[in-house]
């Protein structure tokens, strides 16, 4: 236990494992905030990017695309705050949001988070705060002191509360590290500057402290010494002052520059741990300040740690992530023997609750006591380590002490101090209850238990029940008590709370018994609880149980109840059950089993029996929804006097159409009175379902005519049935109800009225207005008329059309002209009947019989009247064009007339008046029709010019699908419309209607005659700009050898639209002429250019105009031309540098590069443009104007320079980007010139200045090419440290085959600071091709740098076995590493290092394959490697395979090790080769000690075997075998007379030791004879043995046998003898006289039930001898207990 140390060490991973380079790891790039997170920052080339490690799993390790200066994570969450220059940021990474952000005004030197929530700021001048939380910005905290001036800051921390702070930084003046501490403390709002490397706040409880002590410690190297300070802050009264502590700390020599960088606290065991830059870990008591424990942790620099549960956790430059932990079973071990410090120990243990001090407290423990310093004594066991001294021999001890006067007695001492800081057990929480109970101080013991102060036990709930049974409860809930707390909620009322506590715990009480203890005391609870027990999946208990528990008590309410809620899932199951609960209210509760029943909350009951059961208690309802019978649903359903009307009815719909009507019949054969009312409702309502007829059969076999009635007028509105609605109209007239018949024939629509009309004339009913109505709805009213007026009912015919209906009098009169009715008698009717009908009708009907007049002076009268009605007036006009009668005047003067009707009734009498009653309605088609058909074109033009319609001009000029084109009419009707109707128009708007028609019919020649016409004679219209316009467009498409005549006389057009459109019509001329006409200038000449094509008139015309617009227009076409110099001069005369981009391409691309400058230079001029004077320099390279390029660059210029040299560049223009390159100093560029123009020395100036991997890539490619192998490294070096540049480089190299140049530019790289992984890889690749001598030593130095499985690949290829090896073992493929050894045993074998890759490797087989590998090749060193392999091996296989070569003897040193394993296999073959070699000594050890062999086929082979101790051995095994015949058989085979009595007695069988007896006797033996009687005492029979002894005289030799047995028997027959009389005194002593007096078979007491005895027999005095016989045996085995 010494030598182990008192600190856990553990390395957590590897951080370039997880692919971070190593030049990443550095303080400046990681962070560390707490033990959860690190943050890296990681730079690859250009690309930026944020790798967060979550150290609690690795795997869940990310990254992030973010480019900041700065990143930590939050100590607890997925939250990272950001730096890029003065921005902060902060981000949820989880949420993928931003929480809060803030713009610095000093730039962050330093910064971390304090809490969660917090984070600290420090900048050059002060030290702020920033919360998380909210929206506030940053809060100034303190300035920093002068002594961090020039110091680089490295820790900052402060103390719980927040209101001390401490700030560290670090310097190196004189090359030393000076630390240099600012503490500040906010309360008083002062600073302290002090010398120190680190700092941490803690706090520490002192002893008699009441509350902790907040410490700071500190740690400084100085010149002057090493020293660790620890001081108090912020002192509470009340505790003991801390003094403070100032120790010296000790560095090994070879650490003379070493310098503490970090603290962290470890609260729980009170230290703070320390560590140096060189990686040594210090770790100091923070109470004593001495020093734990001292030494090196990391052998590479420490930069950055932090708090890890009660440790800390660090990282240094290689990646490793260490943590340093208190080693709880070691360091107290180790203080007190490396330290010698006992009171640190002591301390150490008490407040940590730490082992290793037991024996010391024990010590102190009995010395207080000796000492008499009882209470200290008891503080000392109170606070022991892991409660050691807390037993209940302490308690008992302390119980016993008397306390002094004043002063708490030792053990009242012992359980405050307990309950001060934490609870009590199980035995101190009883011993203290007793006397709190004892005491009524009940209180106490509750306020305990809130506090979780006491350790709850069912013995502490005994107690505390019969003081207060809830508090008990309490404690047996807390103590897991499940029976008692079940007890205590049943006593308590609580029963809802049984069933959640017993699933919650899972205890299964003894429900049914619960169930009818709970019933006894409350039904109602009882109910509740009986339904939560049989809702659990699955049910606690069983409806048929509840309901059996509920029925022995009576508890018919809460039986209902309860099944109710069991059953109301309607299970077929519960079928018994849903009959049982039925039954039962039934009997008792009827009305409540008609609700039951009414809910139809069941449905598997039996139905028969409960129905039979509601018909007795008078539930007829009920009897009817259960009966299936049609017989008793006939018996009960009579009883409509107790049945719901309503619901009776709706019963009828669950019945059968032939049970509904049987049923029916019944209830009126029954009772018809009182049952005809529910028998007429039901039937109306099921009439579709039972059917009307026979229904209707019913009502009449029973001569029921009433209900007949009253059930057809139900059903006759609803019906559809012909037959239905006529037997009601006969039913409704025999029982004279005419009124209803009336009702029927008008409303109803089905029936049949041919029929009904037939029926009712039939009837001759004294009303006829039922007949009326029919004849009038189905258009019977000639036949009405013909019937009522050939029977003298002329009066009805009136008062049809007077009353009935007036709209039928056109039929009426119609009909009675037909019968030659007097023209008085209708003259009259029509007069006297209202002026409700159609006057049309009433004309067409007297039109049609030829008698219109009769209706002239009636018609006029009407119309005097005021009469609206177009009829009337359509019937006037017939009159009058007949009787022409002034037709015109009445045709032009009214309005109410139908003009078509009137039209088309004069078209043949008089086409005028037709005309003129068309026109007065605009009837626009009949009037073409008539107008062409009559040859009327001339109105026809006058009515098409008025009526101004498009539409129709359309129909007359084109005709269309009711007026087909007659060519001969269109020419007439233009004839007329431009020789009359045109030039009579007076409104614009008729001429432009008509011009839009011609132009619509596609008639351009007539629509030019018509234009003509109108403009070029004098008209009103001569001057209207839009018909000039239309007349030169119309004879551009019709007649362009007429446009310039028109142009020529016309003034008043739109000459750009009528221009342009000259131009669309190839009238380009025209065109021209216009423009130029209008001197329109620039259009004229754009005519010129773009569709005569004539460049040169195009010039002419621009030097007469001479002006700027004409002449940028020509040269834009010159330019289009490609007339470079002419469209340039046309340029510079119109002063014009709008074009210059077109001019610059198209100048550029023809090489004009002369003509170009001079565009340019007027361009700069007046177009301020980069474009333009980038081009200029351009082309003054191109024309080898370097002078006049330099004097451009050197004055001011807005040219886009590097672009232009670019494209020097681009075209081999290379003193000219030179100059370009130079002048904007870009040394990427120039660098790449300078290769080109052969200046390789500048080139590689240029290339440092410009530090680009795109520059030194090309400068080094020019150097290789030109063999510059100086030069070249010198860009190489800068290259090579870039992956993606590395293999490129590589290949340019071996493709030259300077392969000794890249070894060497490879080996000086790798002490680059930026070296990485691919260099030590491809290095270690040319090695293997190119130099396989070095490439061990290299991999020895560089193994964990190269990628492994590159270099795996590279060796493979080399056939380098050994570094192949190497690799594979350092890449943890030791599978692939043992099978290289074995395939390549000659060059890679090496026996110590296979062991070790052997019981790596994870494929089982290798171990086989490894085994045969040194069979053929080292056998010799089977066994040391079986040794090692052994924990990894099946050894079955393994003997199996060398049994099958023969060479077991090569690994019996394995198979003795292997024997512990007790393998069936391992145990034969090393059996096996035991008895090859005769050791029967370890033949006879392996045997007893491993049994897993087959002792049988074993022992068969050694019976035969020439040894006689191997034969020995085989009857040992008969023996284990149990098979004891046999081993006696091969025992007295040898005369081994010892062994064959072991065997019978080991037998323990009567008959083989008693044959072994008789063998003794058969064969003379008589001494075998006794000796076996000694040996097997207890299993032989005394008679026997006597037997064979008085037979064969061996009387003496048995002698010692009977002597034994004959004491043997004495002593037992004594000890029954006094046995039984002790019983007896007992059991008279408990009998009492009463049961003396009864008589000695009743024996009453503890020892029996009722009375009796439960040993034995309880009979008469005669059993007591059995009862004595069975209490021993003649073996002397235990007394029998028959009767128990």
């Amino acid at each position: 236990m010494g030598d182990q140390l008192p600190i856990t060490f553990q390395e957590y991973i590897k951080l370039p494992e997880l692919g971070i380079d190593v030049s990443n790891i550095s303080f400046n790039t990681l962070t560390l905030q707490s033990d959860k997170f690190i943050c890296i920052r990681e730079k690859t080339g250009t690309k930026e990017q944020v790798c967060i490690v979550d150290l609690e799993d690795t795997s869940k390790t990310f990254r992030r695309p973010i480019t900041a200066d700065s990143a930590i994570m939050n100590p607890e969450n997925k939250i990272i705050a950001l730096k890029a220059g003065p921005n902060l940021q902060v981000f949820n990474l989880e949420m993928k949001a931003k929480v809060k952000s803030c713009v610095m005004t000093d730039d962050v030197k330093f910064w971390r988070w304090i809490t969660p929530f917090d984070i600290a700021l420090v900048t050059e001048t002060s030290v702020l705060h920033w919360s998380i939380e909210g929206t506030s910005a940053p809060v100034k905290q303190f300035d920093r002191h002068a002594n961090l001036n020039g110091t680089q800051i490295i820790g900052y921390t402060t103390n719980a509360k927040m209101n001390w702070m401490a700030l560290i930084g670090i310097s190196a003046p004189q090359g030393r590290i000076v630390g240099s501490m600012q503490l500040y403390n906010k309360d008083r709002g002062a600073s302290q500057p002090i010398e120190a490397h680190a700092a941490e706040f803690s706090e520490i409880r002192l002893e008699g402290a009441a509350q902790p002590t907040q410490v700071f410690a500190f740690a400084s190297r100085g010149a002057n010494g090493s020293k660790m300070h620890i001081v108090e802050i912020d002192h509470v009264e009340g505790n003991p002052v801390f003094q403070k502590r100032s120790v010296e700390m000790m560095f090994p020599a070879e650490a003379v520059n070493d310098f503490p960088v970090s603290m962290q606290a470890g609260p729980k065991y009170e230290v703070v741990y320390m560590v140096t830059k060189f990686g040594f870990i210090h770790v100091y008591d923070l109470e004593t300040g001495a020093c734990v424990f001292t030494n090196r942790i990391s052998g590479d620099t420490v930069f950055v740690t932090a708090r890890h549960e009660n440790g800390i956790i660090a990282v240094n430059r290689k990646g490793q992530v260490l943590s340093v932990c208190v080693n709880e079973d070691t360091v107290i071990p180790y203080i007190l023997q490396n330290t010698g410090n006992v009171e640190l120990a002591f301390r150490m243990a008490s407040r940590a609750n730490l082992p290793g001090a037991d024996q010391l407290y024990v010590q102190r423990f009995q010395q207080l006591m000796g000492q008499n310093q009882f209470n200290e004594a008891a503080k000392m066991a109170a606070n022991s380590p892991r409660g050691m001294l807390r037993t209940e021999n302490t308690i008992n001890q302390l119980k016993h002490l008397q306390s002094a006067p004043g002063q708490l007695s030792p053990i009242l001492q012992y359980f405050a101090t307990i309950l001060e800081k934490g609870e009590l057990n199980r035995h101190e929480s009883i011993e203290l209850a007793r006397p709190v109970l004892a005491s009524n101080r009940k209180a106490l013991l509750e306020k305990w238990l809130k506090e979780d102060k006491l350790e709850c036990s069912e013995e502490l709930g005994d107690i505390v029940h019969p003081h207060d049974a809830t508090l008990a409860l309490s404690v047996y809930l807390r103590a897991n008590v499940p029976a008692k707390v079940v007890l205590c909620f049943a006593q308590s009322g609580q029963f809802d709370k049984i069933v959640l506590y017993c699933k919650k715990v899972g205890f299964t009480p003894e429900w049914v018994q619960l169930l009818m203890q709970i019933a006894r005391v409350d039904g109602d609870k009882a109910c509740d609880f009986a339904l939560s027990l049989v809702k659990e999946d699955p049910p606690l208990i069983t409806a048929d149980q509840v309901v059996g528990v509920f029925s022995s008590q009576n508890l018919v309410q809460q039986t209902t109840r309860f099944l109710l809620d069991a059953l109301k899932d309607n299970r077929e199951s519960d079928a018994q059950l849903q009959t049982k609960l039925l039954e039962l209210n039934l009997l008792n509760a009827p009305q409540v089993a008609d609700a039951i029943l009414g809910n139809g909350m069941f449905s598997h009951f039996d139905r028969a029996y409960i129905a039979q059961l509601a018909e007795k208690a008078g539930l007829y309802q009920r009897a009817l929804e259960l009966y299936d019978n049609l017989d008793d649903i006939k018996r009960v359903a009579v009883h409509t006097e107790v049945l719901d009307g309503e619901w009776l009815i709706g019963y009828f719909g669950n019945l059968s159409v032939g049970d509904s009507l049987a049923v029916l019949r019944q209830m009126l054969e029954h009772n018809r009175v009182q049952n005809m009312q529910v028998v007429v409702q039901a039937a109306t309502k099921y009439s579709d379902l039972l059917g009307a007829q026979n229904i209707i059969e019913i009502f009449e076999d029973l001569q029921c005519n009433e209900g007949l009635y009253y059930y057809l007028g139900a059903v006759v509105n609803v019906t559809e049935d012909p037959a239905v609605v006529f037997k009601y109209i006969q039913a409704a007239v025999a029982t004279g109800q005419l009124k209803e018949v009336e009702r029927v024939v008008r409303d109803n629509n089905h029936y049949d009225a041919e029929k009904v009309k037939n029926y009712l004339k039939e009837a001759a009913l004294p009303d006829q207005l039922p007949l009326i109505i029919v004849c009038d709805r189905y258009d019977y009213v000639h036949d009405l008329v013909l019937y009522l007026y050939s029977n003298g009912m002329a009066k009805y015919i009136e008062v049809y059309v007077q009353q009935v209906n007036p709209g039928r009098l056109p039929q009426v009169v119609g009909a009675l002209l037909d019968v030659d009715c007097d023209e008085s008698v209708v003259k009259s009717l029509i007069s006297a009947t209202p002026a409700q009908f159609s006057i049309a009708d009433l004309v067409s009907e007297v039109e049609k019989r030829n008698r219109l007049k009769t209706l002239h002076r009636w018609l006029e009268a009407k119309a005097s009247e005021g009469a609206q009605d177009t009829g009337l007036y359509n019937a006037l006009a017939k009159i009058y064009i007949d009787s022409n009668y002034d037709p015109e005047k009445f045709l032009s003067s009214n309005k109410l007339y139908d003009p078509r009707v009137v039209g088309a009734y004069s078209e043949k009498r008089d086409p005028n008046l037709a005309f003129l009653a068309y026109s007065q309605g605009e009837c626009d088609d009949e009037l073409l029709r008539l107008t062409s058909e009559n040859g009327m074109f001339k109105q026809q033009a006058r009515y098409l010019i008025k009526r101004r319609d498009l539409s129709l001009w359309s129909k007359a000029l084109t005709g269309d699908d009711q007026h087909a084109l007659n060519p001969s009419h269109r020419r007439q009707l233009v004839d007329q419309a431009v020789s009359y109707a045109l030039p009579e128009a007076e409104d614009p708007e008729e001429v432009s209607v008509c011009v839009k028609a011609f132009m619509a019919a596609n008639l351009p020649q007539e629509l030019i005659e018509l234009l003509e016409r109108i403009i070029l004679e004098p008209t009103p219209f001569s001057n209207n700009n839009n018909l000039q316009n239309l007349l030169i467009l119309t004879a551009v498409k019709v007649e362009p050898t007429r446009v310039a005549d028109y142009i020529g006389r016309l003034n008043n057009f739109d000459a750009p639209d009528v221009a342009e459109i000259c131009i669309n019509n190839g009238l380009h001329e025209e065109a021209f002429n216009i423009y130029k006409r209008f001197e329109v200038n620039a259009d004229a000449i754009g005519v010129l250019i773009d569709h005569v094509g004539s460049l040169d008139r195009a010039y002419e015309y621009a030097e007469r105009c001479d002006q700027p617009d004409v002449w940028s227009r020509l040269g834009r076409a010159q330019l289009d031309g490609l007339r470079i110099k002419d469209a340039i001069d046309s340029y510079v005369r119109a002063d014009d540098a709008s074009n210059f981009g077109d001019v610059i391409a198209v100048a550029t691309r023809a090489g004009k590069f002369d003509d170009l400058v001079r565009f340019l230079l007027m361009a700069r001029k007046k177009v301020r443009e980069p474009v333009i004077e980038s081009e200029l320099l351009f082309a003054y390279a191109k024309t080898e104007r370097l002078t006049d390029l330099e004097d451009m660059l050197h004055g001011p210029n807005i040219a886009q320079v590097q672009k232009v040299g670019d494209r020097c560049y681009d075209e081999g223009l290379f003193e000219a980007a030179r100059l370009l390159f130079q002048s904007v100093s870009n040394w990427a560029r120039l660098a790449s010139t300078l290769v080109r123009l052969g200046d390789y020395q500048a080139a590689v100036d240029c290339g440092r200045k410009a530090n680009s991997t795109v520059v030194w890539r090309d400068v080094h490619g020019a150097c290789i090419a030109e063999r510059e192998f100086r030069l070249a490294q010198i860009c190489a070096l800068h290259l090579i440290v870039h992956a993606e540049e590395l293999e490129p480089m590589i290949r340019l190299y071996e493709a030259g085959g300077h392969v000794d140049e890249l070894c060497t530019l490879l080996e000086n790289g790798l002490g680059l600071e930026r070296a990485h992984m691919g260099m030590f890889t491809e290095l270690a690749v040319l090695y293997c091709k190119y130099r396989p001598t070095q490439i061990m030593d290299h991999l020895k130095l560089y193994w964990s740098r190269v990628n492994i499985p590159k270099v795996i690949r590279a060796c493979e290829a080399a056939h380098l076995w050994p570094e192949l090896v190497f690799l594979y073992v350092h890449y943890d493929e030791f599978d692939n590493a043992a099978q290289t050894i074995i395939a390549h045993s000659a060059d890679a074998w090496e026996h110590a290092s296979f062991k070790d890759i052997i019981v790596k490797a994870s494929n089982v087989e290798l171990y086989y394959k490894a085994l045969r590998f040194y069979l053929n090749e080292q056998p010799l060193l089977l066994s040391d490697l079986l040794a090692v392999m052994m924990p990894r091996i099946d050894h079955t296989r393994v003997v199996s395979m060398f049994l099958k070569s023969d060479n077991i003897p090569l690994i019996k040193p394995y198979l003795v090790s292997a024997q512990s394993t007790n393998n069936k296999a391992v145990n034969e073959a090393y059996n096996d080769l035991l008895t090859e070699e005769e050791d029967f000594v370890g033949l006879r050890n392996s045997i007893d000690n491993h049994d897993n062999f087959d002792a049988i086929g074993l022992a068969q082979r050694l019976e035969k075997h020439e040894l006689l101790e191997f034969r020995r051995i085989a009857a040992h095994l008969y023996n284990q075998a149990k098979r004891w015949r046999q081993s006696l058989t091969l025992s007295k085979k040898d005369k081994l007379y010892k062994d064959a009595m072991t065997t019978a007695r080991s037998s323990g069988s009567v008959e083989v030791a008693e044959d072994l007896l008789r063998y003794f006797v058969e064969s003379g033996n008589a001494a075998c004879f006794s000796a076996c009687l000694f040996t097997c005492y207890d299993i032989v029979r005394s008679d026997i043995v006597m037997e064979l002894a008085w037979r064969h005289g061996l009387a003496n030799e048995a002698m010692p046998y009977f002597i034994n047995l004959v004491r043997e028997y004495q002593v037992k027959v004594d000890h029954l003898v006094e046995e039984v009389g002790e019983l007896k005194v007992k059991v008279e002593k408990n009998a009492g006289p009463a049961s003396v007096a009864a008589g000695p078979n009743q024996l009453m007491g503890p020892a029996g039930i009722n009375g009796r005895l439960l040993l034995g027999h309880a009979g008469s005095a005669n059993n007591a001898q059995p009862f004595a016989s069975n209490l021993g045996s003649a073996h002397g085995s235990t007394p029998s207990m028959g009767g128990l």
